[in-house]
Parts: structure tokens; sequence; C-alpha cells
């Protein structure tokens, strides 16, 4: 606190009381320690800027102070004065310049004052701006949650456009293999073994397919000429025997020549039944590596969206954390800024009263 000292004492033979010093307490001009949480990065500079400011108004309050106590105490002594009989002195002049002096710290307080109401400004500035940004940055978390939503979608679309080609491909597998069952149930003590294995190597497959349809016809051809063969040995041995029915061999000869047309014109039949299923095979294997190429590139590209949105959206809330603590120094600022006025008000107060007191003793 500050001390202030007032006695009268015997000097001379005026018998003029003394005035005692005044003394101040020093630790009332030191500034407040008002620390700000340096803990955010991104508004470091502002804080260095607010922990000036705050500085700036300690020391103004605390000179506010010491001059609303300079006034009592000059009040006080005015006071004394009037009440003391003595000669004319030079307390006036001491008086008027100790105001003087006063009224030169009123004026750099007061031009201190249009600083820090300046730099109260810029700041506020600073403030609307991050506000304004918050808002963009809002806008733009809004635009980023719609890409996510439109990303999402079209995921699922693809899945269901990858389900529904994996089902066709399916379906196609099982009809191929259903033709070939058939094919299969044409062909008397033949057997031919699919792999059904979940790669479906189509290659394999066509190959082993052909091979078999191969040895079909090989067997079906050395067949054909076995049973001609053997027929017609029989024949020259019934010839032998009966030179005298020719009419019956060449039945036999002809129906031996129907059977071979007929064979070899169901192998043919069985070759271009093997054809199709072959091109039809090569195609939807060629379809559906190239669907299945294109769903996985576009399902990729998702998810490279999505990772990139999420990282946006994280960047944005450490960004909205900084605005809360811009928002909380900007209270603190209005705060600072009504006290200021307050102490403002009070000051011109003391200083009008000081001004009467002056005008009454010059009379």
């Amino acid at each position: 606190g500050t001390s202030l000292g007032l006695g009268r004492g015997h000097a001379g033979a005026g018998g003029m009381g003394a005035i005692t010093a005044v003394t101040v307490n020093q630790s009332l001009l030191s500034p407040l320690n008002l620390e700000v949480d340096p803990n955010i990065q991104a508004v470091r500079t502002q804080e260095e800027e607010i922990k000036t400011l705050n500085n700036k108004f300690a020391s103004f309050i605390n000179k506010v102070h010491f001059l609303e106590q300079q006034n009592k105490m000059l009040e006080t002594k005015w006071n004394l004065l009037q009440q003391q009989t003595m000669a004319h002195s030079n307390t006036d002049s001491m008086f008027e310049s100790y105001i003087n002096n006063l009224q030169r710290q009123l004026d750099t307080l007061g031009q201190e004052k249009l600083k820090l109401e300046a730099e109260l400004g810029n700041m506020q500035g600073l403030v609307e701006d991050f506000k304004n940004n918050k808002y963009c940055q809002i806008n733009k978390t809004t635009k980023n949650k719609k890409d996510v939503d439109e990303a999402y979608m079209n995921t699922v679309e693809l899945e269901s456009c990858l389900e529904g080609l994996t089902d066709e491909i399916n379906i196609l597998r099982q009809l191929y293999e259903e033709e070939i069952c058939e094919l299969q149930s044409q062909i008397l003590d033949t057997s031919v073994v699919m792999d059904n294995s979940c790669s479906l190597d189509m290659d394999s497959i066509i190959a082993e397919v052909r091979t078999q349809y191969e040895e079909i016809a090989n067997c079906s051809r050395a067949e054909a000429e076995s049973v001609y063969q053997t027929k017609y040995e029989e024949l020259q041995v019934q010839a032998g025997k009966h030179g005298d029915d020719p009419q019956h061999m060449k039945m036999e000869i002809s129906n031996m020549n129907w059977n071979i047309s007929r064979l070899q014109n169901k192998i043919e039949v069985l070759k271009g039944q093997r054809a199709p299923p072959e091109a039809s095979i090569a195609d939807a294997e060629q379809h559906g590596e190239l669907a299945l190429k294109d769903a996985k590139a576009k399902l990729t590209q998702l998810e490279a969206a999505l990772s990139q949105a999420k990282q946006d959206m994280a960047q944005q809330l450490h960004e909205y954390q900084l605005m809360n603590g811009k928002l909380a120094l900007d209270v603190e600022i209005a705060t600072y800024c009504k006290l200021l006025e307050g102490k403002e008000s009070r000051l011109e107060s003391g200083m009008q009263n000081l001004s009467i007191h002056t005008k009454t003793t010059s009379g």
C-alpha cells in the first residue's frame, strides 16, 4: 500500500506548520505479472502482443492509482495551507510546478491510452479475421463431409457392381459346367474331369477341354476304323462261306458305311459345340478381369480420398481449438477495455476536483 505522512511542527518565529514528505511504495509501480498460457503454438505471436498490452495496462492502472493518491495528498495539503496564517511564500509556485508535472504525466498517460486503444483495435481486427477464418473452415468441413458421403456412396455402388459381376461370373461358370456335363452324357465311356478350384485357371481348362475333345475324336475315329475293319474281315469270311449271298454282303457294307458317316458327323458336331463355350469362357474371363481391376482401382482412389478427408478434418479440429483460445483472449481484452474506461472516468473526475480547488485559492 501507499503510506502518506501528514503532521504539524514548529519552525522559526512565524510558527508555520511543516508538511511532511510524501512516501510512495515502489512495489505499486512494478508491472503486474499477468501470464497467458503459451502452450498454443499457432497463436504465440498474438499471445506475446497480449502480454505486452497487459503489462502496459497494468502500468497505466498503477500510475492512475498513484495520481489519485497524489491528488488526495495535495487536497489535504491545500486545506492545511488555507487554515494556516503565515506570510507570503513560494509554495504556490511549488504546487503549480508540481501540478504541471502531474499534468504532463497525465498527458503522457493519455497518449499511452490512445496507443493502447489503437493496439486493442488491431487485436480486435485480428480476432475478427480469425472468426471469419473459422466460418470458412466450417464451410470447408461441410463440403468435405459431403464429398466423403458421396465417396462412400460411390464405394457402396462399386461394391454392389462388383458383387453383381461376381454373381454373373458364377452363373456363367455354372452354365458352362452344365453344358460340359451334357457333352459328357452324350459321349459314352468318356469322362472329362473339370477343375473347379477357386482360382478358375481358364487357360488350363480350355487346354484340357481341347485335349479331351481331340482324344474323343481320335478314339471315335479309331473305333470306327476298327469296327469297319472287323466287319470287313467278317464279311470277307462270310463271303468265303456264303458265296451265294452277295446281296446280303452289300447291305452289310452299306450299313457300315452309314455308321462311319454317322460317327464322323457326330465328331464334327462335338467339335462345333466345343468352340462357343471356349469363346464364351475367354470373353467372360476377360470381362471379369477388366471389371475387377476397374473396381479395385476405384476402391483404392476412394480409400485415398477418405484418408485425405480424415486428415483435413483432424487439421480443422486443431484449428478450431486454436480459435477457442483466441475467443477466450478476446473476452479478456474486452474486460480490460471496460476496466480502462472505468479508471479513465475516475481520473477525469479527480482532475476536475483539483482544478476547482485551484480556482478557489487563486481568488
